[in-house]
């Protein structure tokens, strides 16, 4: 590939990007919009193009001819022919088909009789289709109106949705004149940017970075909304999080937030509830007890926090509410299922998006420098690992027993920094835990202690800090300068960028995070495709081998 050009293109829409090009921090940030991040062997990173990812392209307002012009103005051979055809294609089915409600009706409008054949034609989505109306007009079964949209999308055919939505109960809110630490709270002009391409827009999803205020995005849309509102995240840490600001930074009070968790079941006008107590049932095939929380009051808004987790059954009990406003929060819009193009149709498509690079220019976030340590497997334990079945062998690897040295050695290194040593098999953390004398916190930690350790770390007393996934969300540790994951997920994207969003608060001095992996190992594997998304955000890897 020559200097002057930083992108070869392939028919089969596989985009190679030089690493090593001077304009390729420009390109990458073009390409995160409207494609997706593949591998990265070298520095030559492939990006391939999509039907969802020109979707989203072509809700951020790209028409086919502008992204096909600056695809070829950075291209070493142009946009081939056949892929060009490609591209017109998938972004002009987005807009073919609109959900309108028309006298009382909700009712497919389609641009052309051939497009409402296209979607009779579609098995799944035709189920929820009545008569028709007219020659590109067909009605559709209210009930269906989420149930369609998944099954148009899942056959090509995306619907933008502007049948409206229910205002829900009136609730005034505005933000206080002054916070508790005696500061007016104030929207970033990035995060007013993402609260008004959702007002304006429509349900959707915004993404930012870990650590750049997404509850903020949150608070913001509930404010300009004024309605009663479900807030839905991950854990009860989460919850508290949420109430914690809503009540500090907005003029709503305590008796009009409430906790809806395992241990408290308060319904309110804005009511924080976990994924985990909507999803309970007592058998599989039984019912979800908490769904009664979902359907039985007037939302007029739902926030997902953290969408890219969407469980499953709320996929389905969304699918329900789509006259209820939707807005994702999210850093990382990937899903280690692949049910993307499912958070595109029931959620919305993407609405905002601000890459972290940026954010950490204008220093709403730390600098961070990543480096991946490889460290050798003793001869007993690649003994065992070689012996091992497949399905054994990611433990054996994550738990390898010498990756206790790189933690001290890297404890060493950053003697006195506030540190998170997070892990997924808590064995390890317990064994690490032992030979450091570190406190552990895991999903066994009762909540009141759990929080006790927080707060000491946060006030110098602990300096490290053992973590299993729980840190993965909603921790609040802003002083963490330092993080060394010994054990992951596997592959998950998701938990790569969450982790290392742990240590991104601001401060001073660069954060670092280190990824400890056993060589020689699935690991590897592991590794390439954990820090995919955030080589697509523009963070380098620089690898040091321990022996």
């Amino acid at each position: 590939m020559r200097e002057s050009a930083p992108l070869w293109i392939q028919s089969d829409g596989l985009l190679l990007a030089d690493g090593s090009h001077p304009d390729f921090a420009e390109v990458r940030d073009f390409l995160q919009g409207v494609a997706e991040l593949v591998k990265c062997p070298g520095g030559l990173y492939t990006y391939r193009l999509t039907p969802l990812s020109l979707w989203h392209a072509a809700a951020a307002g790209w028409t086919a001819d502008a992204l096909l012009g600056r695809l070829g103005a950075w291209s070493e051979n142009g946009v081939p022919p056949a892929l060009a055809e490609e591209v017109r294609r998938h972004v002009a089915v987005y807009g073919r088909y609109r959900l309108v409600t028309r006298d009382g009706r909700l009712l497919l409008q389609c641009a052309s009789p051939s497009d409402l054949d296209l979607a009779r034609d579609a098995e799944e989505a035709a189920r929820w289709l009545g008569p028709d109306v007219d020659e590109r007009t067909a009605e559709v079964r209210p009930e269906g109106r989420g149930l369609l949209k998944q099954a148009m999308a899942a056959a090509g055919l995306p619907v933008i949705d502007e049948a409206g939505y229910r205002d829900g109960g009136r609730l005034p809110a505005a933000f206080r004149d002054m916070d508790e630490t005696g500061n007016p709270p104030r929207l970033r002009d990035y995060q007013q940017e993402a609260v008004d391409a959702f007002v304006s827009g429509g349900s959707g999803v915004v993404v930012l970075p870990c650590g750049a205020g997404k509850t903020w995005v949150g608070m913001g849309a509930l404010v300009h909304l004024q309605c009663e509102t479900l807030i839905l995240t991950p854990n009860g840490t989460s919850v508290r999080q949420w109430i914690r600001e809503l009540t500090s930074r907005t003029t709503l009070t305590s008796a009009e937030v409430g906790a809806y968790t395992g241990e408290r079941k308060e319904v309110r006008p804005v009511t924080v509830a976990t994924y985990q107590v909507l999803t309970h049932r007592r058998s599989k095939s039984g019912p979800f007890l908490h769904r009664g929380l979902f359907m039985g009051r007037e939302w007029g808004l739902i926030i997902y926090d953290e969408v890219h987790l969407l469980p499953a059954p709320v996929f389905r009990m969304t699918a329900d509410l789509q006259a209820t406003r939707r807005l994702g929060l999210t850093a990382t819009l990937v899903r280690e299922d692949g049910r993307e193009t499912d958070v595109f149709a029931l959620i919305g498509p993407k609405r905002y998006e601000l890459p972290w690079r940026a954010v950490e220019g204008a220093g709403f976030i730390a600098r961070a420098r990543c480096t991946e340590v490889r460290v050798p497997m003793d001869e007993e334990t690649a003994a065992r690992y070689a012996a091992a079945p497949r399905g054994e062998r990611p433990r054996l690897a994550g738990e390898n027993p010498r990756k206790a040295e790189a933690v001290r050695r890297l404890l060493e290194r950053h003697a006195g920094e506030p540190t998170l040593i997070i892990g997924h098999y808590l064995d390890q953390l317990k064994k690490l835990a032992e030979i450091f004398s570190l406190p552990l916190v895991t999903g066994e930690t009762p909540q009141a202690e759990r929080q006790r350790l927080y707060d000491r770390f946060n006030r110098g007393e602990v300096r490290a800090l053992a973590v299993s996934k729980v840190a993965n969300f909603a921790v609040d540790l802003p002083d963490a300068s330092v993080a060394i994951q010994v054990s992951g997920s596997f592959g998950s994207r998701q938990e790569e960028a969450q982790r290392l969003g742990r240590i991104l608060r601001p401060k001073s001095s660069a954060a670092s995070f280190y990824t400890v992996v056993s060589e020689g190992t699935v690991e590897r594997e592991f590794s390439r495709k954990r820090r995919r998304f955030l080589l697509e955000q523009g963070y380098a890897y620089e690898t040091e081998w321990w022996t």
